[in-house]
């Protein structure tokens, strides 16, 4: 199974609604779970051969909405109502991290100027370190996310003001 059909089944679950997904392939398992408006992924190497492999679907979970933008952290004071900020969104799920090791600085703070390529963060996934790289030139005005905090697919990271 790749990384892309993982990441249609997360945005399956996340656009449906379901509480709960597994896929089976050989031995390849999935299993995806949305707790309170936040999916988890958790990859479970096969033990022994399922009796009927296939798809298991939950019913719907109705759950409050997460958290918005205003419960993030990180930045000062600034004018969050701003239209012409843009937001950085997660292009994976995973686990923010905003400095390349604990005790480093971080990669970007609020007030900091960015341009296409510079590093932003790290997204664990899957044990792999994926290092977000700015698509825009602008200024940083906040960092939505907790460092260590889980995110979704297309979830806001950064909210920057555009050259």
């Amino acid at each position: 199974m790749t990384i892309e059909e993982i990441q249609d089944l997360i945005h399956t679950v996340v656009a449906s609604g379901i509480a709960e997904l597994e896929v089976q392939r050989g031995e390849n398992r999935v299993w995806i779970k949305r707790h309170g408006g936040v999916t988890q992924e958790i990859m479970i190497p096969a033990a022994a051969p399922a009796a009927a492999p296939g798809v298991h679907v939950a019913p719907p979970v109705h759950a409050a909405p997460a958290p918005g933008p205003a419960a993030g952290a990180g930045g000062g004071l600034a004018d969050l109502t701003d239209p012409s900020l843009q937001t950085v969104t997660s292009p994976i799920v995973g686990t923010f991290y905003e400095s390349p090791s604990p005790g480093s600085p971080p990669f970007i703070q609020a007030g900091d100027r960015i341009q296409p390529g510079k590093v932003l963060c790290i997204i664990e996934s899957m044990k792999l370190m994926n290092e977000i790289e700015s698509e825009i030139s602008g200024t940083v005005v906040k960092r939505l996310v907790e460092n260590g905090q889980p995110v979704e697919y297309g979830e806001a990271l950064f909210l920057v003001k555009p050259n």
